[in-house]
C-alpha cells in the first residue's frame, strides 16, 4: 500500500536523497523546505514524478497536511550555515520539532527525528555509544545547533511518554556524497573543491583530530531501516561509519584521488570543534541489521565526480 510521507528539509543534502529513495520504493512524497540551505537543483529531477510534491514552508510555523509518516530533517546542519543565524537555528530545531510532533500527534503518524552526533559535544568517551550523555558547551558558538538538537530529542521522548507517539531518533554522524552543498564549510566538500581548483587545502588545527565519514547511500538505508523497525524500538541510535580518519589523512586522500598539486596549509581550530568523533554502531547492527557498506575511497570518488561536473558546468556557486 502506497504511503504518503512528509520529508521536512527535503531539498537538502540528505533530504533530497531520502525523497528519491522513498519515491523509488513506491511511496508518495511531500517535500517541505524553506530553501534556506536546501536547493531546488537537488530535487529538480523529481518534479515530473506525479507522486512528488514540493511545498515552500518554514517548520517554525504550524503545518496542516495529511500524511502517514514524517521524517523531520529540517535544520541547517553545517557550522557556516547554523552560525549565520543562530537564533533561527535553535528555533528551527525546537519550534520545528514541536510543530512536527503536534502534526504527528493529530494524525497518529510515526515520526523520525534527524538528530546528530553533535549531541555528544566534544566527547570524553570514544567511540560514542548512545548511553553517553555528552560533553556540550551550552553557551558556545555551536550551541544553537548542539543544544537545539538535544532539546528536540527531549521533546520527542516527552511526546512519546506523554502522548504514546510512535517516534524514531537517529543520531546522524558525518555524511558525505553527491548533492552536498558546495559552500557549507564541511571538510569533505571543502577539501574536494580546493583540490579540484588547485587552491591550498585548508586544515584547521594540526589535522590530528579525527572524524568518521558515512556515504549518503548507506545513511539513507539506515534511516529508512530505523523508520521501518518495530514500534517499541525508538532509538536514539547512532548511524554513521565507524572507520576513523584524521583530518590530515583525509586531506592527503583527496589530494591523491584528484591528482591535485594543492598544498596543505594549517589554520587555527574553531571554538568547541570536537577532537574525536566516531560512532559505536553496535545498537544499529543489533536492532536494524545495518552497517555501512561503502568504503571511503569509493565514496570519495563518486563525490569528486559530482563536484567535477559542477565545476565543468560553472554551477559551483
Amino acid at each position: 500500500m502506497k504511503k504518503r510521507i512528509l520529508v521536512t528539509g527535503g531539498a537538502g543534502f540528505i533530504g533530497s536523497h531520502l525523497c528519491e529513495h522513498l519515491l523509488k520504493e513506491g511511496d508518495e512524497v511531500l517535500c517541505v523546505d524553506n530553501f534556506y540551505t536546501g536547493r531546488r537543483g537537488n530535487i529538480a529531477h523529481l518534479l515530473t514524478n506525479p507522486y512528488f510534491e514540493v511545498m515552500r514552508h518554514d517548520i517554525c510555523f504550524p503545518l496542516y497536511v495529511e500524511v502517514d509518516e514524517i521524517y523531520n530533517l529540517a535544520c541547517p546542519a553545517s557550522p557556516v550555515h547554523y552560525q549565520f543565524d543562530p537564533v533561527q537555528t535553535i528555533k528551527t530545531a525546537v519550534h520545528g520539532a514541536i510543530n512536527m510532533l503536534g502534526l504527528a500527534k493529530r494524525l497518529k503518524a510515526k515520526i523520525l527525528q534527524a538528530s546528530t552526533s553533535e549531541v555528544y559535544g566534544d566527547p570524553t568517551i570514544h567511540p560514542q555509544p548512545e548511553t553517553y550523555w555528552g560533553n556540550v558547551n551550552p553557551i558556545g558558538l555551536r550551541s544553537c545547533y548542539d543544544e537545539g538538537k538535544r532539546c528536540a530529542e527531549t521533546l520527542f521522548f516527552d511526546y512519546h511518554r506523554q502522548h504514546k507517539l510512535k517516534i524514531k531518533v537517529a543520531r546522524i554522524f558525518n555524511t558525505y556524497g553527491p548533492k552536498m552543498h558546495p559552500n557549507d564549510g564541511r571538510v569533505i566538500s571543502n577539501f574536494i573543491i580546493q583540490a579540484l581548483k588547485g587552491e591550498d587545502i585548508t586544515v584547521f588545527g594540526d589535522g590530528r583530530q579525527t572524524r568518521s565519514f558515512c556515504y549518503i547511500d548507506d545513511m539513507i538505508y539506515g534511516i529508512v531501516k530505523l523508520m521501518e523497525s518495530p514500534d517499541d524500538f525508538t532509538g536514539p541510535v547512532n548511524l554513521g561509519n565507524p572507520s576513523e580518519f584524521s583530518i590530515l589523512e583525509l586531506a592527503e586522500k583527496v589530494k591523491q584521488l584528484t591528482g591535485s598539486k594543492s598544498k596543505i596549509v594549517f589554520k587555527p581550530l574553531p571554538q568547541d570543534d570536537p577532537k574525536q568523533r566516531q560512532p559505536d554502531i553496535t545498537l544499529a547492527k543489533e536492532k536494524l541489521d545495518w552497517k555501512p557498506m561503502v568504503d571511503i575511497e569509493e565514496g570519495l570518488k563518486k563525490t569528486i565526480e559530482y563536484f567535477e561536473a559542477l565545476i565543468t558546468k560553472h554551477v559551483l556557486l
